[in-house]
């Protein structure tokens, strides 16, 4: 029997049990569109983690104290007004704090030939702004010097930045983020306006470009205010220790470098002999990589996820097909009695199959593709080709192999008792 004969055959045949056909169809169709939608979040959410990590720039390393790590002898740089280095010698009692000293010492050219800059910086967390009446809780209020600008990649999108003159004569001014500007400001300009934070006035200088790493799932990484560090130790911390210190890399092939540098004169400056610092430098590469391997360990479990609904799927083609052949039975003797060969009756039924798998991935990666232009659970999804292209595959895959039983149940009848079923 010629192939467009069988094919003939098996629409008449899908066509006369329409809903049950589209039944079947709508199973497949949920499972392809579930791989695609389910791997194409969790690529997103891979790519948004990633972006988020990156926005600190490609040669940053961030230096943070340690509250496990001891101190050995002296020269380490004690907290105090101003960061004021200690002498004393003997063994710490607790963990040695960062200081505005250590962040001087990492840009010594000898002993750190490899960094750039290196910002100190403190934290006013959730600092209470004001600005003729409308009030917001800023969640990064930052004070730090020049050079955290370029490290942290942010730029102004208004305005200016402040310098280093600003920081020595500890100048009220700041630079706020787009979400501070707009729940302050609305539509108007926030440059040269005096907010109020926590009691102290500082002038706006400049507007930071939008970051575009925000998202419901983070934190918003424009609802931020920089500001010269000695005017908000002067006024909204105290002069102790430091929140962190934001290292920039001469280069992003020099990050290893740098880090060794940076290690090697802290150690020295904190008086560590043993294997436990008392700080902690974060190179934001290995973040990165270690990050992009949970994600893709998470993207995996989603697709798993999503491919147990074509599993279900391909059981409800096995199910439909063997109801149609016990429907069908009857018929299926004629055939055979009139000398349809059992190729035929085996290849009408693997169609039947075939086409139902088919339209089904068909239209799930349409539906797939629909769905994934929209944001789902804060991610933006962002679609792998190669899931598409094994969805499809696979759900073809299934009305082939889960059709094969039906169909050589089918094909095996004999004809004399297909004839005799009632």
């Amino acid at each position: 029997m010629r192939f467009y004969e069988v094919l003939r055959f098996a629409l008449r045949g899908l066509s006369a049990n329409k809903l049950r056909s589209a039944l079947t169809t709508l199973g497949i169709l949920i499972g392809v569109a579930a791989v695609i939608l389910l791997v194409a979040v969790g690529n997103g959410s891979s790519l948004q983690i990633a972006n988020s990590i990156s926005s600190l720039g490609a040669g940053t390393l961030t230096v943070s104290s340690s509250t496990t790590g001891r101190g050995g002898g002296g020269g380490g740089g004690m907290p105090g007004r101003g960061g004021g280095q200690s002498t004393g010698t003997g063994p710490r009692t607790q963990a040695e704090q960062l200081t505005l000293q250590d962040a001087e010492a990492l840009v010594d050219p000898q002993n750190a030939p490899n960094v750039e800059s290196a910002s100190p910086v403190v934290n006013a967390n959730s600092a209470t702004t004001t600005y003729e009446g409308t009030s917001h809780d800023i969640s990064q209020f930052v004070g730090t010097y020049p050079g955290y600008f370029k490290a942290s990649s942010k730029s102004v999108a208004a305005g200016t930045l402040f310098d280093k003159a600003d920081v020595d004569a500890a100048a009220k001014v700041v630079v706020i983020g787009q979400t501070v500007a707009e729940e302050l400001f609305g539509r108007v300009s926030p440059l040269n306006k005096k907010i109020n934070v926590d009691g102290t006035y500082f002038t706006v200088v400049g507007v930071l470009a939008a970051s575009g790493s925000s998202s419901s799932s983070f934190q918003d990484a424009d609802d931020i205010a920089i500001a010269p560090i000695t005017a908000v130790q002067g006024t909204l911390t105290s002069y102790g220790s430091l929140s962190q210190i934001v290292v920039q890399a001469k280069s992003a092939d020099a990050v290893d470098a740098a880090q060794a540098e940076i290690t090697a004169i802290l150690n020295q400056r904190h008086g560590i002999t043993g294997s436990t610092a008392d700080f902690t430098v974060y190179n934001q590469a290995t973040v990165q990589s270690a990050v992009a391997d949970s994600n893709r360990t998470f993207t995996v479990l989603l697709g798993a996820v999503a491919a147990i609904s074509l599993l279900v799927g391909g059981i409800g083609v096995t199910n439909i097909m063997l109801v149609t052949v016990t429907e069908r039975t009857r018929e299926i003797g004629i055939r055979k009695a009139i000398g349809a060969p059992k190729s035929a009756i085996l290849g009408q039924f693997v169609a039947e199959a075939t086409i139902l798998s088919l339209l089904g991935g068909v239209l799930g990666v349409a539906v797939g593709l629909a769905g994934s232009r929209f944001e789902i659970a804060g991610v933006r999804p962002v679609v792998v080709p190669s899931s598409v292209f094994l969805a499809l595959g696979v759900s073809v895959a299934i009305g082939l192999f889960f059709g094969s039983y039906p169909a050589n149940r089918a094909a095996g009848l004999r004809p004399i008792e297909a004839l005799r079923h009632q």
